[in-house]
């Protein structure tokens, strides 16, 4: 439980910086004249609410930074020439989604290979194995199928079936001779 709460927290304390930092941003971008890409320093928004165990909050902070470049068009001084003025904010708000995009599909695709590399079981080292019957010696030194070895030691499964070598040795009177 306590662990959950600390969970939380975090995740608490990530939302209020993202919202510190956009109105930080919000209020410069009203001080400077439209002829400035204002709304581009929302991508910092975006990245540090990567930092949260909430899956969507990029997004949701990159619709935050969208509608404050939207109103910074309309709240900032004039300057610079229209055209020039829509494509920077244009440009920030692609910028913007291209961020929260890109950075929550590579956090998926982390979390997605941390979980597979902690399912992973691996068979390593020396297997001391009977030249003889091919039992293996475990840890504990009791002599074991090979099978059932493998079997316990990683996630494999066995299915069986005679090779054909023993199966002219073992069960000759089926084997069709070709000679």
């Amino acid at each position: 439980m306590k662990n959950h709460k600390n969970f939380e927290s975090s995740g608490g304390k990530i939302v209020a910086l993202c919202l510190i930092i956009s109105i930080a941003i919000f209020i410069l971008d009203s001080f400077i004249p439209l002829g400035v890409a204002g709304g581009v320093p929302y991508i910092l928004v975006v990245l540090v609410s990567l930092w949260s165990p909430r899956k969507r909050l990029p997004y949701y902070v990159a619709i935050g930074g969208s509608i404050l470049t939207i109103i910074g068009f309309y709240s900032s001084p004039p300057g610079g020439d229209l055209w020039k003025v829509i494509f920077n904010r244009s440009l920030a708000l692609f910028a913007i989604w291209t961020t929260a995009i890109l950075s929550v599909q590579r956090k998926t695709m982390r979390e997605e290979k941390e979980k597979a590399l902690s399912e992973l079981k691996v068979l390593s080292g020396l297997l001391p194995i009977c030249a003889s019957c091919k039992k293996v010696r475990d840890d504990k030194g009791y002599w074991n199928q090979i099978e059932v070895y493998i079997q316990d030691h990683s996630e494999a499964e066995f299915s069986h079936g005679i090779c054909p070598d023993c199966m002219k040795k073992l069960y000759p009177e089926y084997v069709k001779n070709d000679d």
